[in-house]
């Protein structure tokens, strides 16, 4: 019977070999056809050792099986689960309808793996070694699975439509033609995409793709050097979290828990810049332990990106950027140590509500920030650190971070302003510190009081004036506004001429900078 026959009756076709006409009666009877030798070193699908012919089945064999293959033997489920099996030949399902379970563990297969537009209820393949997975517009209902499998040309899953879950843990995937290692742009997963251990050697690209609840890039390491991304994700939904954190390593463990004391951790690794603009997160962006390594071109860009919490918790990249520019998020928690120094931090527009440091940070050092992220004035990232310190009740620090930023505009401003603004900072601190007024005039009044005690001081005419009071004589001159009766009265001489028109000059510029100082504080109010 060849390939042609109706095979509808469950009889075996004539030019089986005997490994295929194996996996054909191991298909009717819903088993794993399992070809393993047993020794580890040899059943690596990775490996070098060969495959023989006692292991190998023709792809069109397996084509045929999952497409229109025979009936179930009576109380069985007809699948197709290979173990240990090498697949000569394309696997070509395109645009085919698969209904049959399909689980390959340990197989290798000699040419690329073709699913475009195929249709799958779950499809497995776990620790398989393969030169391509195109896979573009696949369906599944269910889950596939990936995981510890190796791609030596890539993976594609542009438009893909995953029902559950997509796994990729410990999957290792190199570039193709185009520099991309795993090219998933507009795919949607219905729940988890796990690709926690993942190894990407090239632009891992996930633009516009949605996932129903998180994404877990968990331990990875994506690692593209010399191209502008290493994971290039604009416009990506996550109904969730996504996790940039570490993982256990050496042991079982729970995705999604923190590994038990212990166990070895590798952290999420960059090599190449990571584009996440436009982005949208139900829970969170979580960088705990983050590492990053970038050329001075490649950058951190999470523009515009919108999460109830960004975790800003890994570590400093010594190169390259972070562009937070009109991203909004709700709890900002950070470590002062891991933002990038001066030049290398944009965040205009950078909207957060709450500050929510994790180890010492301190209000110098949050200053600090705000200056490396505006390599020219500008006072909205002050103000949005004044608002928000303001709302968790820091009102000193609110002031503080204001008057900083008062001190940071004058570097910008002509010589005559500047020396105005010199002015208002050490009087009363640009009315931030109004308890200064007090002690300038408490102190301007004792040195005058003392001064003009011993000042001549002749009455202006014969007729009556008051008692000479020098107290009095000194508060008339530095009170712009208020006559007290004094200054008017008393003839002065020589230096005692000048010395009261340095108070009187000293009273108006301390009047004015308390004015202007009120002016701001009840604009600002």
């Amino acid at each position: 019977m060849t390939e042609g026959d109706d095979v509808r009756d469950g009889d075996l076709p004539d030019d089986l070999t005997a490994a295929e006409a194996g996996m054909w009666q191991a298909f009717r009877n819903g088993t794993v056809y399992d070809l393993s030798s047993g020794d580890a070193h040899v059943d690596d699908p990775h490996g070098g050792h060969p495959w023989g012919p006692e292991r190998t089945v023709r792809a069109r064999i397996v084509c045929w099986l999952l497409l229109d293959g025979p009936p179930a033997l009576a109380g069985r489920v007809s699948s197709l689960k290979l173990a240990g099996v090498r697949i000569s030949g394309t696997l070509d399902l395109a645009g085919g309808t698969v209904t049959p379970y399909l689980e390959l563990r340990g197989c290798r297969f000699d040419d690329e793996i073709l699913l475009p537009e195929a249709h799958f209820t779950t499809a497995r393949f776990v620790d398989c070694a393969a030169p391509r997975l195109e896979a573009a517009r696949v369906r599944t209902e269910g889950d596939l699975h990936l995981p510890r499998c190796r791609f030596l040309g890539g993976l594609r899953l542009t438009d893909a439509h995953i029902g559950t879950d997509l796994l990729l843990n410990q999957a290792v995937v190199y570039r193709d033609r185009s520099g991309r290692s795993i090219a998933a742009d507009g795919m949607t997963v219905g729940q988890d995409l796990q690709a926690e251990l993942l190894e990407s050697h090239g632009e891992l690209s996930l633009r516009s793709a949605k996932v129903g609840v998180s994404l877990s890039l968990r331990g990875a390491r994506l690692r593209n050097p010399d191209g502008r991304f290493a994971l290039n994700a604009p416009q990506l939904t996550v109904g969730r979290t996504l996790y940039l954190t570490p993982a256990g390593v050496g042991g079982p463990w729970q995705s999604g828990t923190t590994p038990a004391r212990g166990t070895r951790i590798q952290r999420f690794e960059c090599q190449g810049g990571i584009r996440l603009d436009d982005g949208r997160f139900g829970d969170a962006i979580d960088l705990e332990r983050a590492r990053f390594t970038f050329t001075d071109s490649q950058q951190l860009s999470l523009r515009r990106v919108q999460a109830p919490e960004l975790r800003f918790l890994g570590e400093e990249p010594q190169r390259g950027g972070v562009l937070l520019s009109g991203a909004r998020v709700v709890n900002l928690v950070d470590r002062a140590t891991s933002w990038p120094g001066p030049g290398r931090l944009h965040m205009g527009g950078f909207a957060y509500e709450n500050l929510v440091p994790q180890g010492p940070f301190p209000l110098t050092r949050r200053l600090d920030w705000v200056a490396a992220a505006t390599a020219e004035y500008n006072p909205e990232p002050y103000e949005r650190l004044a608002t928000v310190l303001r709302a968790a009740g820091e009102d000193e620090d609110a002031r503080e971070v204001l008057l900083a930023k008062q001190r940071r505009r004058r570097e910008t401003l002509p010589p005559a302003a500047k020396v105005w603004g010199y002015a208002q900072d050490l009087t009363v601190a640009y009315g931030y510190r109004p308890g200064r007024a007090a002690v300038w005039m408490a102190v301007l009044w004792a040195a005058g009081t003392l001064a003009f005690a011993h000042a001549p001081h002749p009455p202006m005419g014969s007729g009556g004036h008051p008692v000479w009071d020098p107290a009095l004589f000194v508060l008339d001159l530095l009170l712009p506004v208020i006559d007290l009766g004094q200054a008017g009265q008393w003839r002065l001489s020589g230096g005692w001429q000048w010395a009261a028109a340095v108070m009187i000059l000293l009273g108006w510029i301390l009047a004015t900078t308390v004015a202007a100082g009120a002016t701001r504080l009840l604009r600002r109010g």
